[in-house]
C-alpha cells in the first residue's frame, strides 16, 4: 500500500507528478536546457545523444553509466527516430535502473522499527521526524528515539520535533550509550504498545570502526529486546552531494545491515542523476526521498514517478 502523503487519493496522482517536478527543478533545468537546444534543431541522432549525455553527466549520473544506457539507447533506436522517440527509450532505460532497486519488503508491517544511519549533516534528524509524519497520517502509534547521545543539539532537534508532531521521544543524558537509549526506549515502546519505533543515531564517519560497531550493538538489543518485529534499517544520503553519496553507501553497506536509503535534500540539487547510479550500483532499495524542510516533503520513492518528473 502507498501512503497518500498529500492527503490525495489515486487518481490524483498527476498532482503528486507535478509537485514532484516542482521540487526537482534544479535536476530538471539540466535536462531542459538541452532538450530546448535539440527542438530548436535538425540534427540527427547522434546530436541528439551526445547533447543527452551531457545532460546526464551534469547531473550527476556518471560517466560510466552514462555512456552505457546512451549506448542501449543507440541500439534501440534508428538513425532517422525523431527526438521524441529517443527521449521515450532514454526514459524506458532509466526506468529499468530504477525498478531494479524497488523493493518486496512490507513498508506497512502492522509493528516495525525503523534505524536511521549515516554521516553527520546528512540530515538524519528531520528525515526520521517526516517517516514519523508519514506513519502517523497513515493511522500509527510511535515512539522516537534520540540515540544520539554525544550531539546536544541532536537531541533538542528530535525532542522539538517530538512537540511538533505530538509524538513521544526518549533521550537518555548526554553521552549515555546510546544502546542503554535504546532499551529504555524499547520499554516504553512496549507499556505505550505502540506500532513504531523510530531511532535517530549519531552521525558518524563511515572509517570510525568504534561508531560503526555502536551500531551493532544497539541492533543486537532491538533484535534481542522485540525478537519478532521487523527491523529496518535507513542510510541516509543528501542527494547534494552526488557521487559522493555513492561512495558513503558502499561503504556503510560493508557493517550497517542496511535494508534501505532515504535520500534527502533532493529539491536542492541539480545532482538528481545520482540517485540512478545509486539504484544501478547498489543492491540496495531507495525506499523514500525528501523533497523539502517540512515534515510533509516526504515521497515514497517511486521509479515511474521520478522518470517522468526529471524527463517530462
Amino acid at each position: 500500500m502507498k501512503v497518500d502523503i498529500y492527503g490525495l487519493s489515486k487518481y490524483n496522482d498527476i498532482i503528486v507528478l507535478e509537485n514532484l517536478k516542482q521540487k526537482l527543478v534544479k535536476t530538471r533545468e539540466t535536462f531542459k536546457l538541452k532538450f530546448d537546444e535539440i527542438t530548436k534543431s535538425d540534427k540527427d541522432r547522434e546530436f541528439i545523444l551526445d547533447e543527452l549525455t551531457e545532460a546526464m553527466i551534469l547531473a550527476d549520473v556518471g560517466i560510466d553509466l552514462t555512456e552505457k544506457i546512451i549506448d542501449q539507447v543507440r541500439d534501440k533506436t534508428k538513425k532517422t527516430d525523431s527526438f521524441s522517440k529517443i527521449k521515450s527509450s532514454l526514459k524506458e532505460e532509466i526506468l529499468k535502473i530504477l525498478e531494479q532497486s524497488t523493493s518486496s519488503r512490507d513498508l506497512e508491517s502492522h509493528k516495525m522499527v525503523v534505524m536511521m544511519v549515516g554521516v553527520n549533516g546528512g540530515g538524519k534528524t528531520t528525515s526520521l521526524a517526516k517517516l514519523a509524519y508519514t506513519y502517523r497520517e497513515s493511522g500509527k502509534s510511535m515512539v522516537m528515539v534520540a540515540a544520539d547521545t554525544f550531539r546536544a543539539a541532536a537531541r533538542e532537534q528530535l525532542s522539538i520535533w517530538g512537540k511538533k508532531l505530538n509524538i513521544p521521544v526518549v533521550q537518555g543524558q548526554y553521552n549515555a550509550d546510546p544502546a542503554s537509549v535504546v532499551y529504555d526506549a524499547i520499554q516504553s515502546y512496549k507499556s505505550r504498545e505502540a506500532d513504531m519505533l523510530l531511532v535517530d543515531t549519531a552521525g558518524r564517519i563511515h572509517t570510525n570502526i568504534n561508531l560503526m560497531q555502536e551500531i551493532e550493538k544497539i541492533k543486537r538489543v532491538i533484535s534481542r529486546e522485540l525478537e519478532h518485529i521487523p527491523q529496518e534499517v535507513f542510510l541516509v544520503l543528501d542527494a547534494s552531494i552526488g557521487q559522493n553519496a555513492l561512495i558513503q553507501a558502499q561503504e556503510f553497506l560493508r557493517s550497517s545491515g542496511l535494508t534501505g536509503i532515504f535520500l534527502s535534500k533532493l529539491d536542492g540539487t541539480a545532482k538528481g542523476g545520482s540517485v540512478i547510479q545509486i539504484a544501478n550500483d547498489l543492491n540496495l532499495p531507495i525506499r523514500y526521498i525528501g523533497i523539502g524542510e517540512s515534515e510533509k516533503d516526504i515521497l515514497e520513492f517511486c521509479p515511474k514517478e521520478f522518470v517522468d518528473a526529471l524527463l517530462s
